[in-house]
């Protein structure tokens, strides 16, 4: 048993004896730790302020002691909770649209206004049937010619218009009757007997009837169809057809244009030129065109250029004659400066088709004894500028010359004593149709101011110079022409307008026929017709969306001008009427 313990105590000194060999071997280092005094922390009372402080005073208020109860009722409650709504922003009501109006004025100088309006949807809008009757009168006289100056345009107007998905179309009919006098002689030109045997009135009927249809997604796009026919008191009348439809056709990205015109028109006159002094028998004329008009559009950033040509072949029906004509139809514009500034050009042509109505719409006094020839207007240039001075304010400036074969001036009918037609238009009271190759150099210029949608104005002014292959003046052509248009929605109320218009002097010829001798050897002198001035203004105010008063005045300078020559126009005139609006 010692031996064992003996043994033992050899093995452990020998494993002491290793780890301190191996810590000198080793040689970690050694640190001294010094302990000064052991953390005990503590917690000390915070200081506040006692609920119930001591009094030092001599009078100490006792309390005093309350016993109460509580007397419970049960109260029914009828609260019933409600969900909650957003709050709507008040709109402004749109305004009432009504389908009919009618309007009705009376002036001095017996001058009468009447016009009529409605329109009808039907098949949820699909279908449209709109009815217009309008009349315009006066049975004033002038105090300087002894004839009869009475005049009125009364007009129907019935059109119906489908539309549906792909596709809408439309027709209308239209009737017209319109009075007008040769009133164009002085007092004191004819004697009383010569006078009183004069018939100065003359008629004018109207007749027609228009088509039109539209497609989408078609290369045939639009196609319009027009026929009318047009006569007068002395059997002269006329017949209209044109024929106008409209390809697009997609090609390699662009987009080409083909229209097509077949134009006829053809009519007669009863009576000879009044350049011949005896009445030998009517004039007859009719003229055919057919054309054709391809155009390329070509749309590059701020570039639009279509380039295009119009090819024509016109007839003579009645001399049996044609030509083939080539015009050019290119048109550009550029912006220069966004819509500030945008540059614009082309240079177009046409074979212009006159019509006997066409030439009544711009001056009712011709005689029913007139030439009808289409004008082969070869070729009109013109460059410009438009775009935006600043917001509200648009300026359009353009340069242009044109050159014209055949263009129809007015020119007055020699007084032909030799006449003794059923109308009294042979007193140099009418005028003539005179054609003449013209070369027109013109500067156009305008403004168009908005300065809110309350108020608007526009104003132009036109310059031209005339070359003529006769040498005679250009007759009846101003070389100056301006006119400045204002409208003004005082308030919700009163609105008001105004117009007022400049014309130069014109010149024209008083001629005086002879026998055996030609329009030339006619003794004759050139008339200047003095420049006028014509200021016209229109006043309303409305009761409310349905009903509305207004008064116009017209002339209001009472310029006692000629717009053509011996045709003097009414002074001051004044119109008062009423305008209600309905739903019929």
């Amino acid at each position: 048993m010692r031996k064992h313990i003996t043994i033992t105590f050899l093995l452990l000194l020998s494993l002491i004896w290793g780890g301190i060999r191996a810590q000198e071997t080793d040689d970690i280092g050694t640190e001294t730790v010094t302990v000064v005094k052991p953390y005990s922390p503590t917690v000390s009372d915070a200081f506040k302020i006692k609920s119930l402080p001591s009094l030092n005073d001599s009078i100490v208020l006792q309390k005093k002691k309350i016993d109460y109860t509580i007397f419970s009722v049960p109260v029914a409650s009828t609260y019933t909770p409600a969900k909650g709504k957003a709050a709507r922003v008040e709109k402004t009501p749109p305004p009432t649209l009504y389908n009919s109006y009618v309007s009705i004025g009376l002036g001095n100088f017996n001058n009468a206004l009447v016009d009529f309006y409605t329109s009808r949807e039907f098949n949820r809008g699909e279908d449209l049937l709109d009815i217009g009757l309008s009349h315009h009168s006066s049975r004033g006289d002038i105090a300087s010619t002894p004839l009869d100056t009475d005049f009125y345009n009364s007009k129907l107007d019935v059109s119906y218009a489908k539309k549906d998905r792909d596709l809408d179309w439309g027709t209308s009919l239209g009737l017209q009757h319109q009075l007008y006098n040769w009133y164009g002689i002085e007092n004191g030109a004819l004697d009383d007997a010569t006078l009183a045997s004069i018939d100065e009135g003359q008629n004018y009927f109207t007749a027609d009837a228009k088509a039109h249809i539209n497609l989408e997604d078609s290369f045939f796009k639009k196609g319009t169809l027009l026929l009318r026919r047009f006569w007068d008191e002395t059997e002269s009348a006329e017949n209209r057809v044109v024929l106008q439809p409209v390809l697009e056709l997609p090609i390699t990205g662009e987009l080409v244009t083909i229209t097509t015109k077949l134009d006829y028109v053809g009519g007669s006159f009863q009576n000879a030129d009044l350049n011949n002094t005896s009445n030998t028998g009517g004039i007859n004329y009719g003229h055919f065109q057919v054309g054709v008009n391809p155009s390329l559009l070509v749309l590059r950033d701020e570039l639009t250029l279509n380039l295009g040509a119009n090819i024509v072949y016109g007839t003579d029906i009645e001399n049996s004659t044609s030509n083939f004509y080539i015009y050019p139809a290119v048109t550009a514009s550029y912006r220069l400066v966004d819509e500030t500034v945008i540059a614009y050009g082309g240079i177009e042509g046409q074979l212009r088709q006159n019509s006997y109505y066409d030439l009544v719409q711009d001056n009712p006094f011709v005689s029913p004894t007139l030439g009808i020839q289409p004008t082969d207007q070869q070729y009109e240039g013109y460059v410009g500028l438009k775009g935006e001075l600043f917001s509200g304010v648009g300026y359009n400036i353009k340069g242009s010359y044109m050159a014209e074969n055949r263009r129809p001036l007015f020119l007055l009918n020699p007084q032909n004593q030799f006449r003794n037609d059923a109308k009294g238009y042979y007193f140099g009271n009418s005028f003539q149709v005179f054609y003449d190759d013209i070369k027109t150099l013109g500067i156009f210029g305008e403004l168009n101011i908005d300065v809110n949608r309350n108020f608007t104005m526009g104003i132009n002014a036109e310059i031209y110079d005339y070359d003529t292959e006769t040498d005679n003046p250009a007759w009846n052509l101003p070389n100056l022409k301006g006119s400045l248009l204002l409208d003004y929605q005082i308030n919700e109320q009163w609105f008001f307008g105004a117009n007022l218009f400049f014309v130069g002097e014109r010149e024209d010829l008083q001629a005086q026929a002879i026998a055996n001798a030609t329009p030339a050897d006619f003794p004759a002198q050139i008339v200047t017709l003095d420049s006028f001035f014509d200021a016209n203004a229109h006043l309303g105010y409305r009761f409310n969306d349905q009903l509305s008063v207004f008064a116009k005045a017209s002339n209001i300078a009472n310029n006692n001008y000629q717009q053509w020559f011996n045709f003097n126009v009414q002074g001051f005139q004044a119109l008062a009427g009423v305008s209600y609006k309905f739903d019929f």
